[in-house]
């Protein structure tokens, strides 16, 4: 075998076990210890935030969930379960095929200006439907108290939390609906209300998922 052949294999040989050896470190021992870290030190983060209830996962603290009646004969948008907490609206987003028990599975914005037609009806009859459904005996809803995420999709539509302003104009209904005590509804409301993260990111916020288990919990024991 002549040294031209001899330096072929040679460096063949070389390649092959850097690349063992790149497959092995970066292939496996790197994604181990990452997992590792992960499940020891964040391990709710990364199994996806997954809320339970009864048991059972329910969904994620981060993705939105929609709370409608089943669609009735000859109708094309479902109407709100007005028993339940409502989230922001979810325009934008499309539908699938794949996993179809949340139809809030796919991220859209709506893309539209702020002086576009067809988003300004939409706005307004968003406004229309919160004075409307959260107005009811001795409570009046006024369009000036409706907060602007209760008529406008957030940027990937999955949002899942709404603000405590949105969640205090719906407690007298959630009351009347559920048989429950105003009391008793604005204290969950105030109970799962969150700070700004670390004092000064993002705003207060409420999570609409977890707020709706707790008012499920406490409906059941009245």
């Amino acid at each position: 075998m002549n040294n031209s052949v001899m330096n072929t294999a040679r460096l063949l040989w070389a390649g092959l076990r850097a690349l063992l050896v790149l497959t092995l470190v970066t292939g496996v021992i790197y994604p181990l210890v990452v997992t590792g870290i992960a499940q020891g030190l964040f391990s709710d983060q990364a199994n996806g935030s997954e809320i339970t209830s009864d048991g059972k996962v329910v969904g994620s603290s981060l993705i939105g969930q929609s709370y409608n009646l089943p669609l009735k004969k000859g109708q094309e948008t479902p109407e709100p379960d007005l028993k339940w907490f409502q989230g922001r609206p979810q325009n934008g987003l499309g539908s699938n095929s794949v996993n179809t028990q949340y139809k809030l599975i796919l991220s859209g914005a709506t893309n539209r200006s702020a002086d576009n037609k067809d988003l300004i009806d939409w706005v307004t009859a968003a406004k229309k439907a919160v004075v409307k459904d959260n107005s009811v005996n001795g409570y009046t809803v006024k369009p000036s108290e409706v907060p602007a995420d209760a008529v406008t999709s957030s940027g990937s539509g999955l949002d899942p939390d709404i603000s405590p302003q949105y969640a205090d104009i719906q407690v007298h209904r959630i009351a009347e609906k559920n048989g429950l005590s105003v009391v008793q509804v604005q204290k969950l409301v105030d109970d799962h209300t969150e700070s700004r993260t670390l004092g000064f990111i993002g705003e207060p916020r409420v999570n609409v998922l977890e707020l709706n288990i707790a008012l499920k919990e406490l409906a059941a024991k009245s």
